[in-house]
């Protein structure tokens, strides 16, 4: 009770709303992997957005197009983010020269880590004792035994659902304003950056692959290898330049959909040509 003691009645009624609407968070997938689960997340914290920008509509659509963006964690895990970064768009709605990219960077710094607390600790740990302990009625024929299953995985992740939604906003305040006072805050901002850009380049060499089929032939001599040639000049460099042309796609707006069959009837004309 203690950690309630300095919220409002308005604020009890959000948080709780938003731990509601976690428990389909994962519901939602629009925009495929680009996504994930950012529209579900959006859903989620919908209530805080339209507490603190109840009268900014231009700060609302910001923070609207803020969380589209790719999104994954842990299911129950999820209302501890969520919580966190509500009381950051309350700053935000507070102070006119927050800056609002710290919060997308408080997200991506910590979606992985909470994601894999999340996933150990549910599905290695309290799942498998909640099953073992049903498992050891259900195999004496008792109807108690998936009834407690249900009722001891379900209670646990509830009970972690709530909590977590309570010290991600409580905490998050405090976290926040002193992490923007003493300058952690754009560092931490900075070092995600540099982050993203090495997972970027990362997922582009490890997940696009393009090799070339063609030849150069020399007089009196075996013919080289193109794609040697190029490896030996810049690794994955036709995949880089892949990447770069369909982003600079994405930015003239053009569909993504569209971009995927371009790419493959492109593939099969140079297969066509023994390019590929």
């Amino acid at each position: 009770m203690k950690l309630t003691n300095n919220l409002s009645r308005e604020d009890k009624k959000m948080i709780n709303s938003i731990c509601w609407r976690s428990l389909n968070a994962h519901c939602s997938r629009v925009g495929g992997q680009a996504r994930q689960m950012a529209i579900g997340f959006l859903w989620q914290i919908m209530p805080a957005l339209n507490r603190y920008y109840k009268d900014q509509p231009e700060k609302k659509k910001e923070a609207l197009y803020r969380h589209v963006q790719f999104c994954n964690v842990s299911n129950a895990i999820y209302p501890f983010l969520a919580g966190l970064v509500a009381s950051m768009e309350k700053e935000n709605s507070e102070v006119d020269d927050f800056d609002t990219s710290s919060i997308v960077a408080i997200k991506a710094a910590l979606m992985g880590p909470l994601a894999g607390i999340g996933d150990s600790l549910l599905f290695s740990v309290v799942r498998v004792i909640a099953a073992g302990i049903g498992i050891s009625f259900a195999l004496q024929g008792s109807i108690l035994g998936p009834i407690l299953f249900f009722l001891i995985y379900n209670g646990c992740t509830m009970a972690l659902r709530f909590s977590l939604g309570y010290v991600g906003f409580i905490s998050g305040s405090s976290f926040i304003t002193n992490m923007y006072q003493n300058g952690t805050l754009k560092i931490l901002t900075k070092c995600a950056g540099i982050l993203g850009l090495i997972m970027v380049g990362a997922m582009t060499a490890s997940t696009v692959k393009f090799t070339t089929a063609i030849s150069i032939p020399i007089p009196g001599g075996e013919a080289v290898a193109l794609q040697s040639s190029l490896d030996t000049l810049f690794l994955g460099l036709i995949p880089l330049l892949l990447t770069f042309g369909c982003k600079k796609l994405l930015d003239k707006n053009v569909n993504i959909n569209w971009i995927m069959v371009g790419i493959f009837v492109l593939s099969l004309m140079m297969a066509v040509v023994h390019i590929v």
